[in-house]
């Protein structure tokens, strides 16, 4: 079973992923990206989606015209895992 964050690692989150931000009431995290239309979102939703598939671990989110919103938790382990990180990573080096 996944191991859910630190208080170390939640401290260097903030640093690391300064684009994510801590949802309040939930041990997730979240971030809005917008681009030019609907076919831009959708292209970065596809790719995103081959990141998750890879890395076995799905996230939370929603599109609306030239908007996605992303949401990260991991829920086997109850909230931010090593897991999370690592997606919202790989999602910014998109």
């Amino acid at each position: 079973m996944l191991e859910r964050l630190s208080e170390a690692e939640r401290e260097a989150m903030a640093g690391e992923l300064p684009e994510w931000q801590v949802l309040d009431g939930r041990d997730a995290i979240q971030r809005r990206f917008r681009f030019r239309d609907f076919n831009q979102a959708w292209g970065f939703m596809a790719r995103v989606a081959l990141l998750a598939e890879a890395q076995d671990h799905h996230p939370e989110w929603s599109n609306v015209y030239n908007r996605v919103d992303i949401t990260l938790t991991t829920h086997d382990a109850g909230g931010l895992s090593a897991r999370d990180l690592k997606l919202a990573r790989s999602i910014d080096a998109l």
